[in-house]
């Protein structure tokens, strides 16, 4: 039997299990439509256990943000060990759209929708999210580039063009899910725009 780690925290209190059930309210309601009472109702915990193992509200996005971009976000990280660059643009919005259509309650992208309006009190958050979806870009502007030197990509690729490219159309991908377009449908947005990639 688990003893109790803090005041206030329920004996047999999960980490992990309550920082899924946070990253769930905040991938529906967004970080300012999510308040305090929704996430210690759907962690399971009292405000005073959530300060003391999350810190405050803030806090706990960016550990819920690190946690998504680990588990629903990974295919990002998988995409960039594909063999080729289109291999690679393929991985990504196939996972963008298999995630971002995943259940009724859970479309869109938490990364995408979970800031995008905001008062001045959630500014941090929004520029935390550009910069979380700009290094995706970046990473993916790297394993291009590395495409391009191994003869992958026509010599005259632009990576960065290519890898805004392929985010643009993955957040895009995230918001018409969010509006509830079918996940065949977006496939098939997905596969057109990947019919004319640059070959070598």
């Amino acid at each position: 039997m688990k003893r109790s780690d803090s005041i206030g925290r329920p004996r047999g209190f999960e980490a992990d299990e309550a920082l899924d059930r946070a990253l769930l309210v905040f991938w529906e309601q967004g970080y300012e439509g999510a308040s305090l009472a929704n996430l210690t109702d759907a962690m399971g915990i009292s405000t005073t256990s959530m300060y003391a193992a999350f810190g405050n509200k803030e806090e706990l996005f960016r550990k819920v943000l690190k946690r998504y971009a680990e588990g629903p976000s990974a295919y990002l990280t998988r995409a960039l060990g594909q063999p080729t660059a289109l291999g690679v643009a393929t991985a990504i919005l196939l996972g963008t759209v298999r995630t971002t259509t995943r259940t009724a309650h859970l479309r869109g992208c938490l990364g995408v929708q979970g800031a995008l309006a905001t008062s001045d009190s959630g500014r941090v958050v929004r520029d935390l999210l550009i910069a979380w979806r700009n290094n995706g870009c970046s990473s993916v502007r790297e394993r291009f580039q590395r495409a391009i030197d191994e003869g992958d990509l026509p010599p005259e690729s632009n990576p960065g063009l290519l890898a805004r490219y392929v985010t643009t159309l993955a957040f895009g991908i995230a918001v018409q899910a969010a509006s509830g377009v079918g996940r065949d449908e977006l496939q098939e947005m997905a596969d057109a725009a990947l019919r004319n990639w640059p070959l070598s």
